[in-house]
């Protein structure tokens, strides 16, 4: 292949030389820049590495492309060589990287997600594509979206029909997703379905080598979900049936690369259990909202992650990903993956369904551990957190609690009183008790943040004696429609600094009801587009974390303000009400609120 059919199958328009022959020169960008170039060299011989031979910049997307006559003569020494100039890139700006090993003496291409690493290889991309489609590679298709979740829909209809319990169905079809993802060829006529049973443990087995938990995780997965009574008395035509389908209309929508792909897992979670007896415990956070609230807290590869009521893994599968964009090495994805990914899951069934969510995201799993975080104090203190992410129980029972807390409960009470406040006091007070900052965002329902009752208003107090609230954004009413009912609001704190400290700001309030998403019957809340068919979400979410960062007062949307423990924590007590966006629909839905909230209280009667 040419290099000028490259240029020109990518696209002119996105080439970005500063040399010579379309080349670019790294270190003349440092200069350029005023960065210290430290160059790197090659493991064979003396020379260094500096000159890129094609690269391609949109938005926040570089494209970078060696080219050789054969590549397959070195492999390693033209990974090597690639390599290299991702790790320059990462230095000069923070775009998100697709790297591309192409041959001049014919068309073959090797791509890497990233960084050159067996984590980001993309084996299915075999032929160069357009700068938008690697653009592509980075965002998620709305029309992709509300597809996979018509598709889970209807998955979730066959797993009925052939007798799969609802339970079980989200923890089966993430096994089934691992073994398709890992080869399964379930086509072969004499294959009996105990012998597919087989080849998932296989599959397990491998993917869980090295993991200190391997044993029991697959004493777990295999009782749960292969040993299953609704598995084993599976027929072998209908095992086929329900693999078909996921391999056909599930499988191609996974990108376990994707920083903002589908946590697909959570949604089937969501999807399966709707029509079960609702915990209301367990409200399962949607993918947008873990996205926004890994990015508020600054994940990167510096980031040592916990999440100590991780559920079906959503928000560490979010902060992994993210953390990965950030590296530039195999090394430092590794290192992320082994040492700076911590999970606490209590149920044991949900519990199993996170780690193979981890698996179905290459790795990253073995830190999750079950059990209650109450339990493990001094696990979280050698893990030394630096941001936490979670969404607790926000009606723990009293099983689920310490004893020392829950002696201090009035006799009527049998669920937490603070609503979850209690698992983030737990968690400020054990890193506080061994110095360590730490950010920590966390789902609570709105009831937190009114504080009108004693055990609420004193605990906000206490919280604030060692610990800062930064912010506080109220969420979309219905976030986690179709599972639970919840309203909703993250608050983020700062832990080891005092709130009354004098440097802090005053705290910001984000009225943050419209995420751009709308329910739709039979799917769920649905991401919505513009005229142009680009996603509202991606745009709203840039305006949320941009009057966040700058902690801007916008009438409608935001506000600042000094409060204590015994004040309002919602944005609705303190931002303007900005007049000019109110509509006929909006004063009508007030006054029909108001009238129902009327006859709910008794007060109005026939005359």
């Amino acid at each position: 292949m040419k290099r000028s059919d490259i240029i020109q199958t990518i696209g002119s328009e996105f080439l970005v030389s500063n040399i010579e022959n379309d080349e670019f020169k790294y270190s003349k960008e440092f200069k350029k820049l005023s960065i210290p170039f430290t160059p790197i060299k090659s493991s064979k011989g003396s020379r260094h590495y500096d000159n890129l031979d094609i690269r391609f910049v949109c938005h926040d997307v570089s494209v970078l492309i060696e080219t050789k006559v054969d590549f397959d003569k070195d492999i390693e020494m033209a990974k090597e060589q690639l390599s290299a100039y991702v790790e320059y890139e990462k230095q000069i700006n923070n775009n998100k990287i697709v790297a591309i090993l192409a041959n001049t003496s014919n068309n073959k291409v090797m791509v890497w997600r990233g960084v050159v690493s067996d984590a980001d290889y993309m084996p299915n991309e075999t032929a160069l594509k357009t700068m938008s489609e690697y653009v592509d590679f980075y965002t998620s298709k709305v029309n992709d979206k509300e597809k996979v979740m018509a598709n889970t829909y209807k998955l979730n209809e066959i797993l009925h029909k052939y007798g799969i319990n609802e339970k079980l169905r989200s923890q089966f079809v993430g096994t089934c997703l691992l073994a398709l993802k890992n080869g399964l060829d379930y086509s072969t006529k004499t294959l009996t379905a105990s012998q597919i049973r087989a080849s998932f443990k296989d599959v397990l087995e491998d993917l869980l080598n090295g993991d200190i938990n391997k044993a029991g995780k697959l004493v777990l997965l295999n009782k749960n979900v292969l040993e299953s009574q609704d598995v084993r008395a599976l027929k072998i035509e209908d095992f086929r049936a329900i693999l078909k389908f996921i391999d056909e209309n599930i499988l191609p929508f996974i990108n376990d690369k994707s920083t903002s792909g589908q946590d697909l897992l959570n949604l089937f979670f969501v999807t399966f259990n709707k029509y079960v007896g609702k915990d209301k415990n367990q409200a399962f956070t949607p993918d947008h909202i873990t996205d926004f609230m890994a990015k508020i807290c600054a994940v990167n590869k510096h980031s040592i992650i916990l999440d100590p009521c991780c559920g079906s893994g959503s928000f560490l599968v979010r902060a992994m990903t993210q953390a990965l964009d950030d590296c530039s090495t195999e090394a430092e994805q590794i290192n992320v993956k082994k040492n700076q990914i911590y999970g606490i899951e209590y149920d044991e069934n949900i519990y199993g369904l996170a780690t193979t969510n981890m698996l179905i995201h290459s790795d990253g799993n073995s830190n999750i551990i079950q059990g209650s975080c109450f339990d493990y104090l001094d696990w979280i203190k050698t893990a030394k957190p630096n941001v936490i992410l979670m969404n607790p129980p926000y009606n723990a029972q009293i099983k689920h609690m310490p004893k020392s807390y829950t002696d201090t409960w009035n006799k009527d009470k049998k669920e937490d009183p603070t609503k979850g406040f209690y698992f983030v006091k737990y968690i400020a007070d054990t890193l506080n008790a061994i110095n360590q900052t730490a950010t920590l965002a966390v789902l609570l329902p709105v009831a937190c943040a009114i504080g009108t009752s004693k055990e609420i208003s004193d605990i906000k107090t206490e919280i604030l004696k060692e610990n800062t609230l930064d912010a506080v954004f109220t969420l979309p009413s219905e976030v986690f429609y179709p599972g639970a009912s919840a309203s909703a609001c993250c608050m983020v704190f700062k832990i080891g600094k005092k709130h009354n400290d004098i440097s802090n700001p005053d705290t910001f309030f984000g009225y943050y009801k419209d995420d751009g998403f709308k329910k739709k019957k039979n799917l769920g809340r649905i991401e919505q587009t513009d005229q142009n068919g680009n996603s509202r979400w991606v745009e709203i979410e840039k305006q949320w974390i941009e009057l966040y960062r700058n902690r801007q007062t916008k009438d409608g949307l935001s506000a600042t303000h000094k409060v204590t423990g015994k004040d309002e924590w919602l944005c609705e007590a303190y931002m303007k009400t900005d007049y000019s966006t109110l509509t006929e629909e909006d004063f009508q839905k007030t006054i029909n609120d108001y009238l129902a909230y009327l006859v709910k209280e008794g007060n109005i009667y026939e005359s």
